[in-house]
């Protein structure tokens, strides 16, 4: 007996799926996969193998995704180890084999990759907040420290921190997001929706969230009650949409109305949804 599986989170195409899910789905053709890491210093999850199809999600440097098919156009079918999505990466963006074994993350909005020890020589590329690399050494020059990256290149040691580091309070997290313009599927300081703010910044303080709005109210947490006080860090939900309170009464949500991530009073945004007829779904308390 075959189920309808959420395409979201499980591979699975008429002509082609996961060969883990052999017997839950039927398809043309099974595969194992084959294990990548994204290399790019950022990576667009697209909903079809085109650069103006719709950005489900963003992956960022070093994580592992799984590769089930590569189109001679230039694009992968994959599914991101951390979270589970499923889509379309560039090929480009994405290097076959594990990725070298991540030890520290970058704890900046952005840092540069420098092509050795100095910071005067042109950077490479950035790396985004919460990405991943490598460690294989040190070296210091008049001007800094740095942490020596796999497969080569320098990075500030200040803008790294150990892999296992967490951030105390995913709030303040969340914070540093403000003014960085909305994005939708977007998932770093160069753009991010309502749900990546919340999953970025709980995954940064060494809490695993999934991607999606309903996914996120469903499983993060406890339903509060209608008359139970906010606090800081309760996440509030209405249909398609989540903001995260920054105290009883403070809204911080990435969203299309400031185009931006903003802070604002809650009621105000309650209005402004209520009045196109989205009322507060839900409002939860994680811990």
């Amino acid at each position: 007996m075959t189920v309808a599986l959420d395409r979201r989170l499980h591979a699975a195409r008429p002509d082609l799926a996961d060969e883990r899910l052999r017997g839950r789905v039927e398809a043309d053709r099974f595969v194992a996969g084959e294990p990548a890491h994204v290399d790019a210093p950022l990576a667009d999850l697209r909903r079809h193998p085109s650069p103006d199809a719709p950005l489900e999600t963003q992956a960022l440097h070093g994580e592992a995704v799984t590769i089930f098919e590569e189109t001679p156009e230039g694009w992968c079918w994959v599914q991101l180890e951390r979270d589970r999505y499923v889509g379309w990466m560039p090929t480009a963006a994405i290097l076959s084999g594990p990725a070298p074994k991540a030890t520290h993350r970058v704890c900046v909005p952005r840092t540069f990759v420098f092509p050795g020890p100095d910071i005067k020589r042109p950077p490479m590329r950035e790396l985004m907040l919460g990405a991943s690399v490598a460690a294989q050494g040190q070296a210091t020059d008049p001007n800094a420290i740095y942490t020596l990256i796999a497969p080569f290149g320098a990075i500030v040691s200040q803008h790294l921190k150990p892999i296992d580091a967490v951030a105390p309070d995913f709030v303040s997290v969340a914070e540093g997001f403000l003014r960085v313009p909305y994005l939708w599927g977007g998932k770093s300081p160069s753009g991010i929706d309502c749900s990546g703010l919340v999953q970025l910044s709980l995954q940064l303080s060494g809490i695993e969230a999934p991607r999606d709005t309903d996914l996120q109210a469903a499983l993060l947490g406890h339903a509060l009650g209608p008359d139970e006080p906010l606090r800081r860090g309760d996440l509030v939900f209405w249909r398609g949409h989540v903001g995260i309170m920054l105290d009883a009464e403070t809204l911080l949500h990435a969203n299309a109305h400031h185009m931006m991530t903003a802070a604002e009073p809650l009621a105000s945004a309650e209005a402004r949804a209520l009045a196109k007829g989205s009322p507060v779904t839900v409002r939860r308390r994680l811990g």
